[in-house]
Order: structure tokens, then C-alpha cells, then sequence
């Protein structure tokens, strides 16, 4: 028995309705889904991966090249794997490079804030002498070791910056709030103070009357020194500083030291040439006087010298490490 005209009009018009009504909504989100893979996909051009990120990567890369899988295939996995949603499309477009037949290294040259010089070397190094995997695994441990080192410099400097940032609020309370108030006890008194005492009070009136203008001044000089640093002159003024600092020069000096070697070491280790090798360890160092120890190393080592021969001369390596270089 067949529905009347008018049911079954109703249900059509029932069923268009519905339908008009959901389709500029899956559009408007199909929208937003494209907008964000656009912007995703603009970030990554420029996308600055962690050093930890970057490990974990390379560790489990060398790990499934290891175990006899195809790089495009390993590349395919850890893209499936990676929760990073930027660090995703880097990988993808990685992958797509090599699928056309571009070479790994040139595909990750695309990304040079993704993957450092470092990477990227001992990448053509391996590609060159045929052990990708193994090569990929001394990287990983390399960057491990460096991430570990990094983390126990900052726990080391975590307790003396809070008890140091500490004492500097107290002393500020002191002067602000709790000084005041002896002061106007001694001025009942009437008589006259000692002068330490006195330069305490007018310290401390100082403060509170022109806190507001010492904030700026203290913003002003932060803003300015920041500005001087990030000059060529400004960081090098700042090297030698961190390194002839009282208290924490000689840690700076030493992780300097140790980074140098850790890079010297890896790079030469997996097939770098020598030039390359100093020249990556000078960019990775972050220390002027390390960039210039390179530069210097690196010119007689082209005219025929040997490492050691500059290492010896050069006050910021201590002597033991230069006798430890034979190239």
C-alpha cells in the first residue's frame, strides 16, 4: 500500500533540506582541515627540531636500516610514528625526495634547521662509504651524550640561579619594606645614625621612590646588551667573558672542550675529511674561540701541518689534549 502524495513529498523535501544543510558544513571543514595543513606545511620549510627530537630519530632510523629495511620504508615508519605533526611533514617530503631518486643528504639539506651540519655530514659519509646504518648509530649516540650533558649543565646551574634570584628578592623586600619602618623608628630617636646606616636608609628611599625607574633601567640595559651581543664584536666580548668568568668560567671552558672533542672525534671516526671535520666542529662549537682555533688549524693543515701543531700554541686547549692529536 503506497504512501499519500503528501508524506511522502514532506519526507523528500525532509531528507534536501537535511542534506544543503550538512554539505556547506563538510565544506567549511574540509576548509579549516586545508588552512591547517597549509600552515603546517609552511612551518616545516623553517622548522627547528630539538636535539632530543633529533636523537630519538636518528637512534630509531639507524635501528630499522639495522634490521634490513629499505630507507624509504624506514622513513615511511617513523613518519607514521612521529607525533610531531610539523616534524611529520618534514620527514614525508624527505621521503618523497628519495622516492624520485634525490640521495638522502641532499634531501635533508632541504631542512637545515630540521637536521644540523652534523647530520647532514655523516650522512654523505655514510651514503659514501656504504655504512649508513652504522654511521647513523654513532650520530645517535653522539647526539645522546650531548643532550645528557646539556641536561646535567642546567640541573647543575638550576640551584645556585634559584638561590642566587632569591637573595636578590629578599634583599629588595628588606629595603622596600621592612627598612622603612626601622628608619622611622631612628628618626624618633633624633639622633644622628651612622653613616653605613644612613646610606642603608637613603638606599632604601631611593628604592621605593623610584622603583618604577629602576625597572626600566634594568629592561633598558637587558634590551641593549642583547642587542650588542648578537653582534660579531658583541659575541666575542661574550665568549671571553664566559670564559674568564670567576665562578663558572672554567665550566664553560670545559664543556666547550668536551664538545670540541666529542665532534672531532665522531666526525673523524666515520670517514670525514679533515677540512669538513673542522669546519662542522667549528660551527657546532658556539665559541668563538673555538671557530678561530678551526679556521687556524684548518689553514696549516692544508699547507701540510698537523692539528697538534696549532693545538699546542693555542692557550684555550689545555697541553694534554694537544699531545693527544696526531692529524
Amino acid at each position: 500500500m503506497g504512501l499519500p502524495a503528501r508524506k511522502v513529498s514532506a519526507s523528500f523535501v525532509h531528507i534536501m533540506a537535511t542534506t544543503v544543510a550538512g554539505k556547506p558544513q563538510s565544506n567549511f571543514n574540509a576548509a579549516q582541515v586545508m588552512a591547517k595543513q597549509k600552515a603546517l606545511e609552511k612551518k616545516a620549510k623553517t622548522y627547528k627540531l630539538d636535539l632530543g627530537e633529533l636523537s630519538i630519530f636518528t637512534s630509531q632510523l639507524a635501528s630499522l636500516l639495522q634490521a634490513g629495511l629499505p630507507l624509504v620504508s624506514c622513513l615511511e615508519a617513523l613518519q607514521d610514528q612521529t607525533e610531531d605533526q610539523i616534524f611529520r611533514i618534514v620527514i614525508r617530503d624527505v621521503r618523497n625526495d628519495i622516492s624520485t631518486g634525490t640521495s638522502f643528504s641532499a634531501a635533508v639539506k632541504k631542512f637545515p634547521r630540521s637536521f644540523n651540519s652534523l647530520f647532514i655530514s655523516m650522512v654523505e659519509a655514510g651514503e659514501a662509504s656504504g655504512g649508513l646504518a652504522e654511521i647513523l648509530g654513532k650520530v645517535a649516540g653522539y647526539f645522546e651524550s650531548t643532550v645528557k650533558l646539556t641536561k646535567k649543565v642546567k640541573s647543575a646551574m638550576t640551584y645556585p640561579i634559584a638561590v642566587i634570584g632569591l637573595a636578590i628578592a629578599l634583599v629588595n623586600v628588606l629595603l622596600i619594606f621592612v627598612i622603612p619602618v626601622f628608619a622611622a623608628m631612628f628618626a624618633d630617636f633624633g639622633a644622628k645614625l651612622p653613616l653605613p646606616t644612613q646610606m642603608l636608609i637613603d638606599l632604601s628611599n631611593f628604592m621605593k621612590a623610584w622603583w618604577w625607574a629602576i625597572g626600566l633601567g634594568t629592561y633598558g640595559v637587558y634590551f641593549f646588551v642583547s642587542k650588542y651581543v648578537s653582534t660579531p664584536n658583541g659575541r666575542r666580548q661574550k665568549d671571553h667573558f664566559l670564559v674568564r668568568a670567576p665562578i663558572f668560567g672554567n665550566l664553560v671552558h670545559k664543556i666547550a672542550l668536551s664538545r670540541f672533542c666529542r665532534t672531532y672525534a665522531t666526525l673523524m671516526r666515520s670517514g670525514v675529511p679533515i677540512l669538513r671535520t673542522l669546519e662542522i666542529v667549528a660551527a657546532a662549537s658556539g665559541k668563538v674561540q673555538v671557530e678561530d682555533a678551526c679556521a687556524e688549524i684548518a689553514k696549516h693543515v692544508s699547507q701540510g701541518g698537523q692539528v697538534s701543531d696549532i693545538m699546542a700554541v693555542n692557550p684555550f686547549f689545555p697541553h694534554d689534549e694537544a699531545h693527544g692529536q696526531g692529524r
